[in-house]
């Protein structure tokens, strides 16, 4: 089964989907929730929202739901590609399946190592000792990165929040609050490791790239899908996960 998620991976990438599609359908064997989906985050996902694909990004969420039901990663990747698209009437029917079906997202958090102790943090956590010094860092980094073309992903928010919100609302997101810590607790150009038990969404992909390149060092993001390296304001996935 490995060897044909690997191929329809390579046909993802490279935007051929329906090729993608039609060997998957050509299989010998059954697919499984690892050929569509890979615990919610798989290849046929991936290339969809990489290539905007909405029809097969509802297809590929029929099968992972006719696989697994209860698994919410589907439903949440589905809704923000509908999102990214300004499908916000199908963002919210995806939403109130997801109540109907009792089906929760897992919360989000994010852990660094500093001075041999774990620091983690969730999306708008305050708790940490620092917090005050976090968000200012964080805000620090955001107009650094403005400067240089930054442009804050606000289609990963919902719809119904006034723009300054929406603003808000990502600027708490855990991974960015793990890595505003990394960066006052570090010596210029350190290594900055951070782990988030979910995957990393756009706008945060996108910040940290900046915040790369203006710290002159280097990042590694570890979510749910894949290893980031982002240094000099690339990223070793090639804005592809």
């Amino acid at each position: 089964m490995k060897h044909y998620t690997l191929i329809v991976d390579m046909l993802g990438r490279a935007g051929r989907l329906d090729e993608a599609l039609k060997f998957i359908q050509r299989m010998t064997i059954t697919p499984d929730f690892v050929i569509w989906g890979v615990g919610g985050w798989g290849a046929p996902f991936c290339a969809c929202r990489a290539h905007k694909n909405i029809e097969m990004a509802e297809l590929a969420s029929q099968r992972l739901l006719q696989l697994e039901p209860k698994h919410p990663g589907s439903y949440i990747f589905l809704s923000n590609i509908y999102a990214a698209a300004g499908r916000w009437d199908d963002v919210e029917t995806v939403r109130t399946i997801m109540l109907s079906r009792s089906i929760k997202k897992d919360p989000a958090w994010s852990y660094m190592v500093a001075d041999g102790q774990v620091h983690s943090f969730v999306a708008g956590d305050h708790a940490h000792k620092h917090a005050k010094e976090i968000y200012l860092k964080l805000e620090e980094i955001v107009a650094g990165a403005r400067e240089q073309g930054y442009i804050p992903g606000t289609e990963w928010v919902l719809h119904n929040i006034e723009e300054e919100g929406k603003e808000d609302a990502l600027g708490s997101h855990s991974e960015k609050l793990a890595l505003a810590f990394g960066l006052i607790q570090t010596t210029p150009r350190t290594t900055i490791r951070i782990v988030k038990n979910l995957r990393v969404c756009g706008d945060c992909h996108s910040l940290m790239k900046y915040a790369s390149k203006m710290s002159q060092g280097e990042i590694v993001l570890r979510d749910i899908k894949r290893f980031h390296h982002f240094k000099d304001g690339v990223c070793s996935c090639g804005d592809y996960w």
